[in-house]
């Protein structure tokens, strides 16, 4: 199962409302960053969703369902190219956010633990924070870690470590894919 949808984050300097549109791999706890926009339309986000589907490859037939709100921006072709893969789009009920929890959780804790303690300057400075530097390496929270990775680390605990994925992405699609742990889990140094 894959849960979506986007979060907000304003502008420190140029007072501009960006959104951030992620997917979790509800099975996996695996969290796809697809991109960064400031206007997000149909059209955006279906592409959004294909350049998902192209990353994942063989791996999207393992998926039935994508669990999402009913946003002006999710569209019929949005939900036209999940079903093309077999993903059924499952809408949540109107007005119940709670309804899609995997994102609502991923969101608090994104919210609390990056975005609140960090001043976002403009939309390559969030794609930044959100997404690995470069596609390389995995980042940590000491050396400005990704939003990711650090609401990752602070969900599992104090010292807990997530392994991340720096698999290459597409210009300006997916940007970083990282794994959550589950409530209570704790990792040790080196695993």
């Amino acid at each position: 199962m894959l849960a979506t949808d986007f979060f907000h984050v304003d502008c420190a300097i140029t007072l501009q409302r960006l959104y951030c549109l992620f997917v979790i791999e509800v099975g996996r706890r695996y969290l796809h960053i697809l991109g960064v926009t400031a206007n997000p339309d149909g059209p955006w986000t279906t592409q959004q969703i294909r350049n998902l589907l192209m990353d994942l490859g063989d791996r999207a037939a393992d998926f039935r369902f994508l669990v999402r709100d009913r946003a002006g921006q999710f569209t019929e072709s949005f939900d036209a190219v999940l079903a093309n893969v077999g993903i059924e789009a499952v809408k949540i009920p109107p007005r119940s956010p709670r309804a899609n929890t995997y994102a609502e959780r991923f969101v608090l804790t994104a919210r609390t633990e990056v975005t609140d303690r960090l001043l976002i300057f403009d939309q390559r400075h969030l794609r930044t924070v959100a997404g690995p530097r470069g596609g390389r390496g995995p980042p940590s929270s000491a050396a400005g870690g990704t939003a990711a990775a650090v609401a990752g680390q602070r969900a599992g605990g104090a010292g807990s470590r997530s392994p991340q994925s720096s698999t290459p992405r597409h210009a300006g699609t997916a940007e970083a894919t990282r794994r959550l742990p589950r409530s209570g889990e704790t990792r040790t140094a080196g695993t």
